[in-house]
């Protein structure tokens, strides 16, 4: 039996990878499932031989699912799954075998899964060709999903955001916060660019390197030094926000649009 190893924070998708993998994958052994970035490593520290194969998750509860190959050595096969189409190249530089888009599509399963039994029996290092091709294949995807949520810690707590319910995010000292619509400000795992890549461009838009608004964050916009302008945002934030100069065009095409 080829061992599995599922590394899932949410419960609904561990439940349905469970299941797409009995069906799916008949020769599998589900050894372990994992929820976190820092289990996982503690777990393959304990068990470096200990599994064949990893389900890995992107967006895990205490980072991103990629960071444990800075931890530790992965000996097992990878196979990546995320609802993000942005994660490819960082799948294919990790040496994953495939990179799959929830939600799962059995036939996309079945294959990967060969390809793990093959590499398996072959005991051989990834086809780089086919890596391409997979990363080839993930960045034409169409209907691309956005995220929905963000799932932050708020002392010992966990906190739901909702993407609707956020007005605008910002970088100050290093750090990155969401700003929700009733004026709760929550400190979030990501960079500012990463977050751009994970909303929907058609309701946020990245105005300057600081700050990311909400189609629904702006109550009123004035000119601001020549060419640039003013925002005034609901929630008020401390500082003043501005468009940057060379965002301002395509910002006024998006306005357009909306």
């Amino acid at each position: 039996m080829i061992r599995v190893l599922i590394v899932e924070d949410e419960i609904p998708a561990q439940i349905t990878l469970k299941k797409l993998i009995d069906k799916c994958c008949p020769d599998s052994s589900i050894v372990m499932t994992l929820t976190s970035v820092r289990s996982t490593v503690k777990w393959l520290e304990e068990n470096p031989d200990g599994v064949d194969v990893i389900f890995l998750d992107v967006e895990l509860s205490d980072g991103i699912g990629f960071d444990i190959f800075d931890k530790v050595d992965v000996r097992a096969n990878v196979i990546v799954t995320t609802a993000y189409d942005n994660y490819a190249i960082t799948a294919f530089k990790v040496n994953s075998i495939d990179y799959l888009l929830k939600p799962i599509v059995e036939e996309e399963l079945e294959r990967a899964w060969e390809r793990c039994r093959e590499r398996i029996e072959r005991q051989k290092p990834a086809d780089v060709e086919a890596l391409m091709d997979l990363v080839a294949r993930a960045n034409v995807v169409t209907g691309r999903e956005y995220k929905k949520r963000f799932i932050v810690k708020a002392g010992d707590k966990i906190v739901i955001i909702p993407v609707e319910d956020i007005a605008y995010c910002y970088s100050e000292d290093k750090s990155t916060y969401a700003v929700s619509r009733n004026g709760v400000r929550r400190l979030l795992d990501y960079s500012l660019d990463t977050i751009q890549e994970m909303l929907d461009p058609h309701l946020f838009f990245r105005i300057s390197r600081s700050y990311i608004v909400s189609i629904n964050a702006i109550e009123n916009i004035s000119k601001h030094l020549g060419t640039r302008l003013k925002l005034q945002l609901v929630p008020r934030p401390d500082d003043e926000v501005v468009v940057s100069r060379s965002r301002t065009s395509d910002f006024l095409s998006w306005l357009d649009d909306n």
